[in-house]
């Protein structure tokens, strides 16, 4: 009897495969439904960390210090070139976005020096909808920087900033 329920005629196939676990092994070899919840139980320990704001998120590197961006050329191409092979690990399709940063950048640069701290301060609203809107989570860090060279308010800040933004967009070409 066992044998003939193994066996769903075509009528029964679809009421079985809507009975079927929500949690079994799927994938190639796994074993069908076999062990359903057996897959939930593993699944509790893996799935759980790879979640968005889970426990394990991949660690970036550490913060662009704003004062070795302004006195170290060296230090300034060195970070360009970690948030660039962070975009290649992490994002992809983002030059054109890029790009369209870099002019905001260079046309904030350009502006009044009396109202360049707003302009800034707009860009990094623009940088932050980007980064949501993109899933452009390399850039976390370059926001984090703006935000400081926005607070010191200082033109060579500015300036370096525009250097170290100029040197990504080149890298990542």
């Amino acid at each position: 009897m066992a044998d003939e329920q193994t066996a769903p005629t075509p009528q029964q196939g679809n009421r079985n495969r809507e009975n079927r676990p929500q949690g079994g092994d799927r994938r190639p070899g796994g074993g069908g439904d076999r062990g359903g919840d057996r897959g939930r139980d593993r699944g509790g320990d893996r799935g759980g960390d790879r979640r968005p704001g889970g426990d394990r998120r991949p660690e970036g590197p550490p913060e662009i210090d704003l004062d070795k961006l302004i006195g170290d050329s060296l230090y300034l191409d060195n970070q360009a070139h970690v948030v660039v092979s962070r975009m290649r690990d992490l994002d992809s399709g983002t030059r054109s976005q890029l790009r369209r940063l870099y002019n905001a950048v260079r046309r904030a640069t350009r502006t009044p020096e009396n109202e360049r701290q707003h302009a800034f301060v707009m860009l990094r609203a623009r940088l932050a909808y980007t980064i949501a809107r993109h899933g452009l989570r390399s850039l976390d860090q370059i926001e984090r920087l703006l935000l400081q060279v926005t607070r010191k308010n200082d033109a060579r800040g500015y300036e370096r900033f525009r250097d170290l933004f100029e040197a990504i967009v080149a890298y990542n070409e």
